[in-house]
């Protein structure tokens, strides 16, 4: 190596070739990463929120019908066979009714859809109404039906998953299920409208769940109780 230039009217060392200074730490210039071929990766362009929704047979198919409509971003539905004829008993409303509202619509019976897959990233699965045979299913590992096996995806992979389940008094079982559940990371979030916000009709009580879970997701869900206090 070279010994450093000096000056002549000091005869200290001087700036090396190229301006930087010795013993000055070189800038590190990270390497863009390449595709095979050498062709440079894409830059990821900020997308849209995407959400799972799952229906079961359990009542209350009203809350799922609020989410799937309040609910902004990119959503995918799968109804159960149970989901189907409790959603056209209880509101009078078909599958099709919710396609203009969701990107696609799944048979619970499809097996092969993409979302039986990990590689099919989504921000939240969130299951509304979830029946407590779903949730016992869930608990055990079973993933008989598309919705089963995305909730057995949802956590090994470590992505949110919600269950609002619909049934009271829970047994034993069922509060065994939700504890197991819930120690994996899964929001067991029952069914439970708040009267806080003085609801006056029934449509401002499913509204008022399904703004707890818009807000859980972090979506806007309109103001808090008492959010004006804190201005």
């Amino acid at each position: 190596m070279a010994p450093p230039r000096r000056t002549r009217a000091t005869g200290r060392p001087g700036p090396r070739k190229g301006g930087g200074a010795i013993g000055a730490p070189q800038a590190i210039v990270p390497a863009r990463r390449s595709r095979p071929g050498g062709r440079s990766a894409p830059r990821r362009r900020t997308a849209v929120r995407r959400y799972l929704i799952g229906m079961t047979g359990a009542s209350g198919s009203a809350y799922g019908v609020d989410l799937i409509r309040r609910c902004p971003g990119e959503k995918y539905l799968v109804l159960s066979d149970w989901a189907r004829q409790v959603l056209h008993s209880e509101t009078g409303l078909k599958p099709s009714d919710l396609e203009s509202h969701v990107k696609r619509v799944f048979a619970d019976s499809d097996l092969a859809a993409p979302f039986s897959s990990g590689s099919n990233r989504y921000d939240a699965f969130v299951v509304i109404p979830c029946s407590v045979s779903t949730l016992a299913k869930i608990a055990v590992g079973i993933a008989d039906t598309l919705i089963t096996r995305a909730a057995q995806v949802a956590m090994k992979e470590r992505m949110r998953m919600v269950l609002c389940v619909r049934e009271t008094p829970l047994s034993s079982i069922a509060l065994e299920n939700c504890l197991k559940l819930s120690r994996e990371g899964v929001v067991i979030m029952p069914i439970s409208p708040p009267w806080y916000a003085g609801p006056k009709s029934l449509g401002d009580l499913v509204a008022g769940f399904t703004g707890k879970v818009l807000a859980l997701l972090g979506e806007r869900a309109g103001p808090g109780w008492r959010e004006a206090e804190l201005d």
